[in-house]
C-alpha cells in the first residue's frame, strides 16, 4: 500500500520539477535531431536510445507533444517550434486513421496541445491556425467516434485496434478526442444525414468500460475484487453480447495490468472533470463515472508499493518471490518481476486530478507521493546519454518486447513515449497547482 506522504504539496515539489524540466530539455532536443520519422515512430529505448517497434502508430504524438509540453512549463521557445512544426508536417495520418483506438493520445497531444496554448494566450497563433488546429481535433473525435460496436444492453463502444469484438480499457484516456470534438461543436455524421453526438458516445463508451472492464466487489465472478481491471473485455458482434475478459498486454484476464488500471483512473477522472465544465451530465453518468474513478483509483493505493511505483502487473507469476513487496519501495532492479514506472505517471495524475475534483486530500496526496518519487532517482534518468526521461518503464512483457539489459533477467533501466510524455504532463498539472496557473485541461473554454 503507499505509503501517503500527507507533507507533501505542489510547491515542495517544484525544485524536483524544476529539476526535472532541466534533464527533459537536451532529451527532446537529442530525439528530435537523431530520430528519422521514417524508421517508424520511436516508442522505447533499447540501452538509452529511442527505437520503434511496430505494432500500431500510437506513440508519435507523445513525441511532438512532449516539446509542446517543453515549451508549455519553460516558454522555451524552440520546442514550441519544433512541437508546432512536427505537428503540421507529420501528424495529418493520424487525424484520419480509422485503424486505431488511439486519437486522444496522438492528436489531443499535439493539436490539442497547440490550441490549448494559443487560447490560454501563453503562444501566438493566428485565426487561421487556431481553425486548422480545431478542425483537425474535430475530424479526430469523429473519426474515434466511427470506430463503433453496438453492445446487446443498447449502448455500445470504440472497439479497439484489435477488431471490433474488442473493448480496452486504455480508450479510457483516448475519449478526450471525442470530448474536444464535442466541445467544439462538432458530431459525426451517419448514414440518411443522421448527426451522431461525440458526447453520447463518449458516454456510452465509458458506461461500457465501467460495467465490463472495471470490477467494484459486487460478485461478478470468482476474482472480483473492487477497484481491479480487466485489459480488454470480448463481446459476441452477431449480437452485441458480453463474453469473457481478457488480457493483451497483461499477465491474465483475471489479473490487473497496472498500465491498463492507470488509463482508467486518469480517463474517468479527467471527464469528472469535463462533465462539469459542461454543466453537468445526468446524475446516473456522473455516478457511475466517479464510482469508477474512486474504485480504481482505491485499488492502485492499496495494490501498489509503498513509494508509489507499480510492478507491470498485480498479478504477475513471480511476484511472490519478492516476499512483502506491498511493504517497501518498488525494486526495479529485482530479477524476478519489472516495475512500470509509466503507469505511475499516468496514475499519477488520475489520482491528483480525482483529489482536485471531489476535494478529497487522500487521493490528492496520494498522486503527488507518487510524483515526487518518480522525479527522484532511481526513475528520473539524469544520464545526458540517456533519451529517454523515466526510467523503468514496461511496454509489452508478455511479448517479450522490452530490452533487458546484459547480466539482468526482468526488463529495467529503459524508458517510454508514454512514460515520458505523462510524467512532464503530470509534472506540468503540479506545476501550475503550484503556480496557482490556468488548471490545466484538455480542453479550452
Amino acid at each position: 500500500m503507499i505509503r501517503i506522504d500527507w507533507e507533501t504539496t505542489p510547491a515542495s515539489l517544484a525544485p524536483r520539477i524544476q529539476r526535472m524540466w532541466e534533464v527533459s530539455a537536451p532529451k527532446v532536443l537529442s530525439i528530435d535531431a537523431s530520430y528519422n520519422p521514417a524508421r517508424g515512430t520511436p516508442v522505447f529505448t533499447a540501452a538509452g536510445r529511442y527505437t520503434s517497434r511496430g505494432w500500431t502508430e500510437w506513440t508519435q504524438g507523445f513525441q511532438f507533444g512532449s516539446a509542446i509540453l517543453q515549451f508549455d512549463a519553460t516558454g522555451d521557445e524552440r520546442f514550441l517550434t519544433i512541437g508546432r512544426r512536427r505537428t503540421i508536417d507529420l501528424m495529418a495520418p493520424h487525424v484520419t486513421h480509422v485503424g486505431v483506438h488511439d486519437h486522444g493520445f496522438n492528436n489531443v497531444s499535439t493539436y490539442g496541445n497547440l490550441v490549448r496554448l494559443i487560447r490560454e494566450g501563453r503562444a501566438a497563433g493566428t485565426d487561421g491556425e487556431i481553425l486548422f488546429l480545431e478542425l483537425a481535433l474535430k475530424c479526430s473525435g469523429a473519426v474515434q467516434a466511427a470506430r463503433w460496436t453496438p453492445t446487446k444492453d443498447g449502448g455500445g463502444f470504440i472497439h479497439s485496434f484489435n477488431g471490433p469484438h474488442s473493448l480496452f480499457v486504455d480508450t479510457m484516456r483516448s475519449l478526450r478526442a471525442l470530448a474536444i470534438g464535442h466541445k467544439l461543436g462538432h458530431a459525426l455524421m451517419g448514414e440518411n444525414d443522421k448527426p451522431i453526438s461525440l458526447l453520447d458516445r463518449l458516454i456510452q463508451h465509458g458506461t461500457a468500460t465501467a460495467r465490463y472492464n472495471v470490477y467494484f466487489g459486487e460478485g461478478r465472478d470468482s476474482f472480483d475484487i473492487r477497484g481491479r481491471t480487466a485489459h480488454e473485455s470480448v463481446f459476441n458482434t452477431n449480437d452485441g453480447a458480453y463474453r469473457c475478459p481478457s488480457s493483451q498486454q497483461g499477465y491474465s484476464p483475471f489479473t490487473t495490468w497496472t498500465r491498463g488500471l492507470a488509463w482508467a483512473m486518469c480517463g474517468y477522472a479527467e471527464l469528472l472533470e469535463f462533465f462539469e465544465a459542461l454543466g453537468g451530465v445526468d446524475p446516473e453518468t456522473a455516478a457511475l463515472f466517479r464510482k469508477a474513478a474512486e474504485a480504481t483509483c482505491d485499488f492502485y493505493i492499496e495494490h501498489t508499493p509503498n513509494d508509489g511505483a507499480p510492478y507491470w502487473d498485480t498479478g504477475a507469476p513471480n511476484l511472490h518471490r519478492l516476499g512483502d513487496y506491498l511493504s517497501r519501495p518498488a525494486d526495479p532492479f529485482n530479477e524476478h518481476e519489472p516495475v512500470d514506472a509509466s503507469a505511475a505517471a499516468i496514475a499519477a495524475q488520475g489520482l491528483m486530478r480525482l483529489g482536485q475534483y471531489l476535494k478529497e486530500p487522500r487521493y490528492m496526496k496520494a498522486g503527488l507521493t507518487v510524483l515526487r518519487t518518480l522525479l527522484d532517482e532511481p526513475y528520473l534518468s539524469a544520464d545526458p546519454e540517456h533519451q529517454g526521461l523515466l526510467l523503468h518503464s514496461v511496454y509489452h512483457r508478455p511479448n517479450g518486447w522490452d530490452y533487458v539489459p546484459p547480466g539482468r533477467k526482468v526488463p529495467c533501466g529503459e524508458s517510454s513515449m508514454w512514460g515520458d510524455y505523462h510524467l512532464r504532463e503530470a509534472a506540468l498539472y503540479a506545476q501550475r497547482l503550484a503556480n496557482a496557473g490556468p488548471y490545466l485541461t484538455f480542453w479550452t473554454d
